[in-house]
């Protein structure tokens, strides 16, 4: 199906009320880019925040009536002094088929590999974890992943018990679960996290060693490893919870930091935990650490 996609700058006190003017008036998605480039701390979970200034992109069947969403936007108030638009035709793709295609298989450190579940792995000896990420994160492409997927190639050793915090399409615990790890928690706020990691454990194999929970079910508990591959913010503000599940002497993986945020995550954690040497990827980093005893 062609599409048309209308772009609309606006300011973020009005970003969502535009958004919620675009699907009202036939829009099939809405998403939001920055219009100029202002750097944006993390959110906490379930918070939205928009830039200064935000463009609002409506994306519309080709044959819908553009000039009459035009001229509505013309005649909203804070839009009489001057519309900022722009259209424009975007090529006719099947953008599912075109992302599969581009999803490849990937190793992480001696022995690992993440294989998309419609593809053939490379190394059927190897320890492949065959991953369909579906509407949640966590596919071993971004940095962010990859760094915490190196660490558990390198750390997980029989018999342990792994916390995922932000399992996402349940990458990491999975992950761990094939290395050896004897039992897997996965934590995330979102319930389509929570299902996806569900049924890719099933398409592993692993399902019955990996128990997954939002954040209000879940059980007290204490590991021999955490991964916690959110955002800085988070990382910092949840300090407290994600501690708490790392038992004395453990181990703790921190991801989803660029470098120069680096230093204030480091110090949420220093009471408890001695840090190893910042690993750094593309300007994204892994802090690694354990829990004094």
């Amino acid at each position: 199906m062609p599409w048309i996609q209308l772009r609309v700058t606006t300011t973020e006190e009005k970003a969502e009320q535009v958004s919620d003017m675009l699907m009202g008036w036939g829009a099939q998605a809405v998403s939001f880019l920055d219009a100029q480039d202002t750097p944006i701390y993390e959110p906490m979970p379930g918070e939205v925040i928009y830039w200064t200034k935000t463009i609002v992109v409506g994306l519309f069947d080709a044959e819908h009536p553009m000039a009459d969403v035009v001229n509505k936007l013309k005649n909203v108030s804070f839009f009489k002094q001057g519309l900022d638009y722009k259209l424009e035709q975007l090529e006719d793709k099947d953008w599912e088929r075109e992302w599969m295609e581009n999803f490849h298989p990937i190793k992480f450190g001696q022995r690992l590999w993440v294989c998309p579940s419609w593809r053939d792995v490379p190394e059927p000896n190897a320890v492949n974890v065959m991953l369909d990420p579906g509407l949640a994160f966590g596919t071993g492409t971004h940095p962010t992943t990859a760094l915490c997927m190196q660490w558990l190639d390198h750390v997980i050793q029989p018999e342990q018990t792994v916390v995922d915090f932000g399992c996402g399409s349940g990458i990491l615990g999975i992950a761990a679960l094939k290395l050896g790890a004897k039992r897997v928690i996965g934590v995330d706020i979102d319930p389509q996290a929570i299902e996806a990691s569900g049924k890719n454990a099933q398409r592993n194999q692993v399902a019955g060693k990996i128990e997954l929970y939002l954040p209000k079910d879940q059980p007290s508990f204490n590991a021999d490893v955490v991964v916690a591959n959110i955002l800085a913010g988070p990382l910092a503000e949840l300090k407290s919870v994600i501690s708490a599940y790392v038992k004395p002497g453990g181990l703790l993986a921190l991801s989803g930091i660029l470098t120069s945020q680096a230093d204030s995550v480091m110090a949420a954690y220093a009471d408890e935990f001695t840090f190893d040497p910042i690993v750094e990827q593309e300007e994204w980093v892994r802090l690694t650490a354990i829990k004094q005893l």
